[in-house]
């Protein structure tokens, strides 16, 4: 009797739910859903939904599409499985800034934008299970609006103590080794480590 494949959508429910029953479970054998062409194949979309400019290889969408995604992503998948994967530099753009200083955008190219985006898949599953219902800053299916409408609850609640952190260059200067330590608290699998220590140093 074969099992009927279970989509990405069950998958990440699946991990969601059972990082919220078990707060200490670490996960392993993670690093083969980031590789199934599932997971690439909807990383791949939400990449292209943003439409963003070519990374350091020149490679837009436009020209992977017109080589074809299949084959693009079965590339990324036999590099990843393969264990041969090395992400680009990342291309930096200068933005000017509104008080006059510069900001520096960093951009991947398409390829490395597919495995981080399906990197994040997988964890976001888990960690989401994890993250304080208060915080809404870059967290999927919230918004700004969200966060004020529970500002406006705390208010109404008597609660008026403030406190605003601006963190200059945070991600640039974040601690990579407290960082990994944090995840692999939650992840248990060297083939899904070695993966984000490739994505940060990058």
């Amino acid at each position: 009797m074969t099992k009927t494949p279970i989509t990405l959508q069950e998958l990440r429910q699946r991990i969601y739910r059972k990082a919220k029953s078990e707060p200490t479970h670490r996960f392993w054998g993670i690093f083969t859903h980031i590789t199934k062409m599932t997971t690439l194949h909807e990383a791949y979309q939400q990449a292209r939904k943003n439409n963003g400019a070519p990374g350091i290889d020149g490679k837009s969408f436009a020209d992977i599409e017109l080589e074809g995604v299949i084959p693009f992503l079965t590339g990324i998948q036999e590099e990843l499985q393969a264990g041969i994967y090395q992400p680009q530099a990342n291309r930096k753009v200068e933005i000017p800034k509104t008080n006059g200083k510069m900001r520096t955008l960093q951009i991947p190219c398409i390829r490395d934008r597919v495995v981080q985006g399906a990197l994040k898949l997988i964890l976001e599953a888990i960690f989401e299970a994890d993250f304080c219902p208060n915080s809404y800053g870059f967290r999927p299916k919230r918004s700004p609006h969200q966060a004020l409408a529970e500002v406006r609850r705390s208010i109404l609640r008597r609660m008026t103590i403030i406190i605003d952190v601006d963190l200059s260059r945070y991600f640039d200067t974040i601690r990579h080794n407290i960082l990994l330590e944090k995840i692999a608290k939650r992840v248990q699998d060297p083939q899904v480590m070695h993966l984000v220590k490739q994505v940060i140093k990058a």
